[in-house]
């Protein structure tokens, strides 16, 4: 099993994306996906690995927040 973690495209320079991850930003590898800011995403070990709806990416952020406070 894997964690992704969602994420929001701030800027996209090549094949690297500036990506918010509720506040904390990092740089990861978008060579896998055709990504512009604003897009939601899922990144694993820094590379973007695939693109969420909005509902994705906050019923995602939410089972994240649930596991957190337990």
């Amino acid at each position: 099993m894997c964690l992704g973690i969602p994420g929001r495209v701030v800027k996209v320079d090549g094949n690297t994306a500036l990506v918010d991850f509720g506040g904390i930003t990092r740089e990861v590898d978008a060579s896998l996906e055709d990504v512009k800011p604003g897009d939601y995403v899922l990144v694993h070990v820094g590379v973007i690995i695939s693109k969420l709806s909005l509902e994705e990416a906050q019923e995602t952020i939410e089972m994240l927040k649930e596991l957190i406070e337990q």
